[in-house]
């Protein structure tokens, strides 16, 4: 057992800087009240963590996430719904806001607030067996849909959002939804090796890039360009980025420092 798991997310550090989260609430890692609590701060955690340089979050078991946990709202008193939806906010928040790179390794179905924490995740790797989707239309709700429109055409994400079809690994590899689609037991590989190649890079510069994407994300063509060019203005007078370039002129491997 780690020192970093809590009671339904838990955490191990491999190869010295790879955090591998696991979302652990059986038997379908429903995101119930304490595992948003539990991933928002394992996450925040994450981010203050200076030997971690890259995260791999998959689900435990063969399910990623079913989303919401039905059997768990039952009667609700005054205030919970609204709690309960500004804890899934920050939950999903923790991951694209973590200030290092998250690799989702989707091992099985990713439903409802499930693809919403992948759509939260930066690169995404899927089993043979995953699958995404929003079926909260079949079952009186509504959710995960602007957090779908990340990965989604406009004609995919309102069928996938008006009939609860699903759609499996394959499909999201050929549509360009996931980098790669690999058998189950491979997965994990997978995952950690685009890990160990993220890690590989400059924290200084993985940080800075991560935050300009997620800034520009819904910026105008010039104010994101903009942004961009002034981090990377920020960025050259770090010592990182002078050994880079040191690095790639004597043709070496650089030694970064995190400064």
């Amino acid at each position: 057992m780690s020192e970093w798991d809590l009671e339904t997310v838990k955490c191990e550090i491999v190869d010295s800087h790879i955090a591998v989260v696991r979302l652990d609430n059986p038997p379908v890692n429903a995101h119930s009240a304490q595992m948003l609590l539990d991933i928002t701060l394992m996450f925040d955690r994450i981010s203050d963590l200076d030997n971690v340089l890259a995260v791999v979050l998959t689900g435990e078991g063969k399910i990623f996430c079913a989303g919401a946990d039905l059997k768990g709202r039952g009667e609700r008193g005054p205030g919970t719904h609204w709690q309960s939806s500004r804890n899934a906010r920050e939950c999903y928040h923790s991951i694209r806001e973590c200030v290092k790179p998250v690799i989702g390794a989707i091992n099985g179905a990713a439903l409802g607030g499930g693809l919403a924490i992948v759509a939260s995740c930066d690169i995404l790797i899927a089993s043979e067996k995953a699958s995404l989707g929003l079926p909260e239309i079949d079952v009186g709700l509504l959710g995960g849909q602007r957090h779908a429109q990340r990965l989604f055409s406009h004609s995919r994400l309102r069928t996938i959002a008006l009939t609860g079809q699903r759609i499996g690994g394959a499909e999201l590899y050929r549509t360009g939804v996931v980098e790669a689609c690999v058998a189950p037991d491979d997965l994990m590989d997978e995952a950690m090796k685009m890990a160990r190649t993220l890690a590989a890079k400059s924290p200084v510069a993985m940080k800075m890039a991560k935050g300009s994407l997620n800034a520009i994300e819904e910026m105008s063509l010039r104010d994101g360009y903009r942004y961009e060019q002034n981090l990377t203005g920020e960025l050259s007078k770090t010592e990182d980025s002078k050994e880079a370039m040191r690095a790639f002129a004597e043709k070496r491997e650089p030694v970064f420092k995190g400064r």
